[in-house]
């Protein structure tokens, strides 16, 4: 049976679908346009960004990580790539632009963002009762304490696509979540992510989790942890939106819906829900920090994501290579224009890197505090607005700012995230080295 991630216990199961407090304050902060000459000075890649540089060299001499690989660019210009290590500390394969990472929840502004290609079309709605196109969520109920039980009474609002993209649906995460709501998703099967083929000793295993139509039937029988609409919960709602837009669409898959609108057109060819066996020798090793060392808990060569996923979770299942996640922020920085061909209308783009948050729904006390919350992704507020993306629980960050052409992100294969300080390091040294060129 599958050890699902959720149920890895000594990897801090509750955090590693959670992505840490990232895009950190002030990234949009009097930051250097992408138009300015210090930005394309002739000068080495890597001596503009010597902080970044700093710290690929620091983890990966330290053997923290095998290998890293940050990627930044501006505008609509090709990105510069800086990269340290292997793709396994036993491979001899270097890492590269190239290599594979398990992207886990930076996969949910890529399904955000799909959604807002539907509204776009006008196929979807913003504020459409999900139950529209899943009816089993017409009638859900609201657990009345769900820390202490399942008991529940009938819910208020329906739960709409707004919801679904800010995890306001009130929703709750097999595994993730410490109420009784999440733990029943994890006793039925209703886990959206893998972690390992590996049977790692006194660990619990859930049910294998089953196809999409019963993925949200089974979702829809479990109460919600609060009222839709009313509180930043995060939760399994980006992979019940996959669903969503796949019944919207009208397409054969939410992965095939992906393929034909969003991958083909930017030219994402190393984007996957599963790695083909002609890829394999691509992808990077995943490890589990026990006690600050790292030990393989996926190598790619017996990798689980070489089967095929009960479908195409939309909230952590892509694999991808760092150059091509580097093409989606490209598409998003640029107001959905892939060179001259549009592949998101602007409005849509506009929109979808904006606050979507209920009204009243603040995100204070949340490990995204401050922020709001656009499509999938953290949206920035205030001096940080334009800002948007999210971290996986591997180690990975991406993240654009609009207002700037930004676009920047940094890959590695560690869990949990919060076991080193990536996720919040990252866009700190980002931005001490966009000041560094400002002061140039």
């Amino acid at each position: 049976m599958t050890l699902h991630h959720h149920d890895a216990i000594a990897l801090s199961r509750r955090n590693l679908l959670r992505s840490s407090v990232l895009l950190g304050a002030g990234v949009a902060v009097g930051a250097l346009p992408f138009g300015s000459s210090l930005a394309h000075a002739a000068v080495g890649f890597e001596a503009r960004w010597p902080n970044v540089t700093a710290m690929l060299d620091k983890y990966v001499s330290e053997r923290k990580v095998a290998g890293m690989v940050a990627v930044l660019g501006w505008g609509d210009k090709d990105p510069g790539f800086i990269v340290r290590g292997k793709e396994a500390f036993d491979d001899p394969d270097m890492a590269g632009e190239n290599s594979l990472f398990r992207a886990y929840s930076q996969t949910k502004p890529v399904t955000g963002m799909a959604a807002m290609m539907l509204i776009d079309d006008r196929k979807l709605k913003l504020d459409q009762p999900v139950a529209d196109f899943i009816p089993e969520f017409a009638n859900m109920r609201v657990a009345i304490d769900p820390k202490s039980s399942l008991e529940s009474r009938p819910a208020q609002n329906q739960i709409t696509v707004r919801h679904l993209l800010t995890h306001t649906a009130g929703l709750g995460y097999a595994g993730v979540g410490k109420e009784k709501v999440s733990a029943e998703l994890l006793r039925l099967g209703v886990t959206p992510a893998v972690l390992t083929r590996m049977k790692i000793p006194g660990l619990p295993v859930s049910p294998p989790t089953p196809g999409p139509d019963e993925f949200v039937k089974l979702a829809a029988s479990v109460p919600l942890v609060s009222e839709p609409g009313t509180e930043w919960h995060y939760s399994m709602s980006l992979d019940v939106l996959g669903v969503v837009i796949q019944r919207a669409s009208g397409a054969k898959s939410f992965e095939a819906f992906l393929q034909e609108r969003m991958f083909d057109p930017i030219g994402m060819k190393s984007s996957y829900f599963r790695v083909p066996a002609t890829e394999v020798h691509r992808l990077t090793a995943n490890y589990g920090l026990m006690g600050g060392f790292p030990l393989p808990i996926d190598p790619s060569k017996t990798s689980i994501y070489r089967d095929r996923p009960a479908f195409a979770f939309g909230g952590s299942g892509l694999v991808c290579s760092p150059a091509d996640y580097d093409r989606f922020l490209k598409m998003i920085a640029n107001g959905g224009l892939v060179g001259s061909k549009r592949v998101m209308g602007a409005a849509a783009v506009a929109l979808g890197v904006s606050n979507l948050l209920p009204d009243g729904v603040s995100t204070k006390g949340t490990f995204i505090d401050g922020a709001g919350n656009g499509a999938g992704g953290r949206s920035g507020l205030g001096r940080d607005a334009g800002t948007f993306g999210w971290g996986g629980a591997a180690g990975t960050v991406g993240f654009v700012n609009v207002r700037m052409g930004l676009r920047a992100g940094i890959y590695t294969q560690y869990m949990p995230s919060e076991a080193l300080p990536v996720h919040a390091e990252f866009p700190q040294k980002v931005l001490a080295d966009i000041g560094g060129m400002r002061g140039a």
